[in-house]
């Protein structure tokens, strides 16, 4: 619970240093760990898209570290099965001389899991991961289990090699609260990158917080105010991604087969208190809204055949519905 601006100047401080060790082992990549960050204090999951070699399983591993979770990593591959993840039941002798079932957890038991190019298994698994991420529980049999709290689901996959994948469903999307594209290093940040892998460097972040800091600024999060207009500001945004809607630019109304569902609109409003609130403030901005867009709705948008064919970014179709926002206010 948010109970003064002490506290709150607490919490940016805390999410300050928590920047510099993660950039302390990351090299570059700032606004992906900017935004790892609105999705992990807003409780939400993401899904990191790159190609291979740019550090995604670092930045989560050193995330974990920094936060004191306990990491878990699950490489994905076809012939990966659903028990293979939630757990499965074992038949274990018992003191009697008799034999009993017990539920061997799987990787899914832990605070932060790296799903490890998540479109390379079968849908089938992939599935197993909705009711851990909806629900954060896990069901063998007739019984059910309680997943770690807190808990996220960081997912990578690669947009470059599609051979024996199997793209996520819609529904499994949405369930992701950021889609975060993790761009390639400039320059100097590949230097930088060379000299640390061929170098005696080695180091591992400093804990800046736990489970139980993340619980308290989700709560608090949840206390950044949101002005009326602001939210109709929102509204609007996310109703000019339906081609229908009369608002809707015209690259839109070309390009997109059916706009972001309720989700989108709660992905943008929940990661825009978290910016605000990690800039110590304690409303949200047109601005926040602006800066949570992209990533909020960028895997939310389906695009019609025409749109898949010109190899359209929905990325830019969000850049225009923005421009024609700001343009009207």
């Amino acid at each position: 619970m948010l109970e003064s601006k002490e506290q709150l100047q607490g919490w940016v401080d805390t999410v300050h240093r928590l920047k510099e060790e993660i950039g302390r082992i990351i090299v570059g990549q700032q606004e992906v760990t900017e935004q790892l960050l609105w999705c992990i204090l807003a409780g939400g999951h993401a899904l990191l898209e790159g190609i291979p070699g740019l550090g995604k399983t670092m930045l989560v591993r050193t995330l974990a570290d920094a936060l004191e979770l306990q990491f878990s990593r699950i490489q994905f591959t076809p012939d990966l099965m659903p028990s293979d993840i939630t757990g499965t039941n074992i038949l274990q002798p018992s003191d009697g001389g008799g034999s009993r079932f017990r539920f061997q957890q799987g990787p899914l038991f832990g605070n932060l899991i790296l799903a490890d190019e998540i479109n390379r298994a079968t849908p089938k698994t992939q599935s197993a991961l909705l009711e851990a991420m909806q629900e954060q529980t896990v069901t063998a049999g007739t019984e059910t289990y309680r997943l770690p709290r807190p808990f996220f689901v960081l997912a990578t996959q690669n947009p470059l090699e599609q051979e024996g994948t199997y793209p996520l469903p819609e529904a499994q999307l949405d369930r992701f609260l950021l889609k975060i594209n993790v761009s390639f290093p400039s320059r100097e940040e590949l230097k930088e990158i060379v000299i640390r892998t061929t170098s005696a460097f080695s180091g591992s972040p400093d804990k800046v917080a736990g489970g139980a800091w993340l619980e308290e600024v989700r709560q608090g999060a949840k206390e950044i105010l949101l002005a009326e207009e602001v939210l109709d500001y929102a509204v609007r945004l996310l109703l000019m991604t339906h081609p229908e809607e009369p608002e809707a630019p015209g690259s839109v109304k070309q390009y997109v087969r059916f706009g972001s569902g309720p989700r989108g609109i709660q992905s943008i409003i929940s990661t825009a208190k978290v910016r605000a609130l990690m800039a110590g403030r304690l409303q949200v901005s047109y601005g926040d809204i602006r800066a949570t867009a992209v990533p909020a709705l960028r895997h939310r948008l389906i695009l019609n055949f025409e749109g898949q064919a010109s190899g359209i970014s929905p990325d830019l179709l969000v850049q225009d519905i923005l421009d024609r926002l700001e343009s009207s206010r």
